[in-house]
């Protein structure tokens, strides 16, 4: 797992502060590898999932310190989302 992956999951654990999500979400950082969100937090995988984000580690850092709101990356193009748009906004007031 790379130092990136490493420090997404640690951010989302955070912001799910112990918790999960009803659902399963796959965050795929570009060029460093993937993380899954699921019941039981944030881990290192790929597994499937019911949504997948994807973009940048740059993008997916501003979003988890709240610099960058989830909604206007994807309406920049910054983040992709594929998959049920629900969960994505659920998870969008997650982060937020």
């Amino acid at each position: 797992m790379s130092d990136v992956v490493k420090e997404a999951v640690s951010a989302m654990n955070v912001k799910l502060d112990g918790g999960g999500i009803d659902g399963t979400a796959r965050f795929n950082i570009e060029g460093e590898g993937s993380m899954i969100v699921d019941g039981d937090g944030a881990r290192d995988g790929d597994d499937a999932a019911d949504v997948t984000l994807t973009a940048d580690a740059e993008t997916f850092r501003e979003i988890f310190d709240g610099s960058l709101d989830p909604t206007s990356a994807f309406m920049s193009g910054r983040l992709s989302i594929d998959g049920d748009m629900g969960m994505a906004m659920k998870l969008a007031s997650t982060l937020a």
